[in-house]
């Protein structure tokens, strides 16, 4: 059983921090020469989710992410709170699957 209570509320400015995370893939970018990076985000529970888009919309402490998809599966829009967030990973992409990540107002 957790013993973390989490209330929805403000969790500071989230269209910041979703501005900050779209520079740090930018510079990745940029630093290792690549056209594109691929960012998986974890959530709390131990998912990992490999991020197409990222708002910070609704706000008032939730932010919301679309996943890639696979050829077939219908799309999806995954809205959590900011602290169900983990870590957040930029890396090269793999070339065996799709990538690519855009920040979305």
């Amino acid at each position: 059983m957790s013993t973390q209570i989490w209330t929805p509320g403000m969790a500071g400015p989230l269209d910041e921090f979703v501005a900050r995370i779209t520079r740090m893939v930018a510079v990745f970018t940029e630093e290792n020469e690549l056209e594109q990076a691929e960012v998986c985000l974890e959530l709390a529970d131990g998912s990992r989710h490999m991020l197409a888009t990222t708002t910070a919309e609704p706000g008032f402490g939730f932010l919301s992410f679309t996943p890639h998809r696979e050829d077939g599966d219908p799309p999806k829009r995954v809205i959590v709170p900011i602290g169900a967030v983990r870590s957040i990973e930029i890396s090269v992409p793999d070339p065996e699957r799709p990538f690519g990540f855009t920040a979305t107002d």
